[in-house]
């Protein structure tokens, strides 16, 4: 049995602006960074109701260093492969 994971709250926010920023499909960004499509899909629609108050809660410093280095790893390697 897995271990259900949890993503911060800035980690889920700056997906779902990847989402709206480059335009590609949720299910494309998801694979690319080893997230569930069906989750990234779900956050996005969180965000469009919610606006500014989704995806409440407090991470950790450690969890938000995790997220800002899997974001920099995501984008440096969507400009490797460019």
């Amino acid at each position: 049995m897995q271990k259900r994971k949890h993503y911060s709250p800035e980690y889920k926010r700056d997906l779902v602006d990847l989402v709206r920023r480059t335009g590609s499909s949720c299910r494309q960004i998801a694979l690319e960074v080893g997230v569930n499509p069906n989750m990234l899909t779900r956050w996005v629609r969180e965000a469009q109701t919610a606006g500014g108050k989704a995806f409440p809660g407090g991470g950790t410093p450690r969890d938000e260093e995790v997220a800002r280095l899997k974001r920099e790893l995501t984008r440096v390697t969507r400009e490797r492969d460019f």
